[in-house]
């Protein structure tokens, strides 16, 4: 299994030690790991310049620090995104790699491997914000395409692992024993298929490129790829 994480953050808290237990659980099964760390691996906000929408992904001016975290994704079984909550949201730095892939949103032009993914969302917070903060990637992933999404969020009630209770990080390593073997046994590799509100949103957009012509670029790849006849992403 390939995976690939990145993280919202350089700082290695809580959310960094409990994608790390969760790696640890899976070492057996897993033949590579790449981690991206933002905002090192990609430190450059949207410009808001559309040049991803309207020419095309390679258009786009920080292109060199995102395609190397979008060919691992693609080329990943499993993606981990890490985020501690931001004022019940994600850190800055994950939001702009996120908008970064905004042209490969269903309504514009979906990445065909991505429906047969599997993606974890970890988020942690000494007290709330877990739920929105995964949300936030959560929306991203799902109009990804993404066929199956796992989530977990924790209430540390501490600013740093150090000062995490023994019976807390116990907790976190049962949970992270479930959480493995659910998605090595249940979901292994070969055996995703895209959720059910997935495959809506994708015959939405794609009745919407079928009758609309919004952007030629977008609606010259849906053609290319078959999707406006009869083949399908899955």
């Amino acid at each position: 299994m390939k995976i690939v994480v990145v993280h919202g953050t350089e700082h290695r808290g809580s959310t960094y030690n409990i994608s790390q237990l969760f790696l640890e659980k899976l070492q057996s099964e897993t033949s590579e790991i790449i981690e991206f760390f933002l905002p090192k691996d990609m430190p450059n906000f949207c410009c808001g310049c559309s040049s991803c929408f309207t020419v095309s992904e390679e258009a786009c001016p920080h292109y060199n620090q995102v395609n190397p975290i979008r060919e691992a994704i693609e080329k990943a079984n499993l993606i981990i995104f890490t985020s501690p909550v931001y004022v019940f949201h994600v850190s800055g730095q994950m939001k702009t790699l996120l908008d970064h892939f905004g042209f490969q949103w269903m309504v514009h032009r979906p990445n065909k491997t991505m429906f047969s993914k599997m993606a974890l969302v970890i988020s942690t917070a000494a007290g709330k914000g877990m739920k929105s903060t995964n949300k936030d990637i959560v929306d991203s992933l799902t109009f990804w395409g993404i066929g199956k999404i796992f989530t977990y969020g924790k209430a540390v009630a501490a600013v740093n692992w150090q000062g995490v209770s023994e019976k807390k990080k116990i907790e976190i390593y049962r949970d992270m024993t479930k959480l493995s073997s659910k998605i090595l046994h249940r979901y292994g590799y070969g055996n995703v298929k895209p959720s059910l509100k997935v495959k809506v949103l994708f015959y939405i957009m794609r009745f919407i490129q079928k009758r609309f012509v919004f952007n030629t670029v977008d609606k010259k790849y849906w053609q290319n790829q078959g999707w406006l006849d009869h083949k399908r992403p899955w």
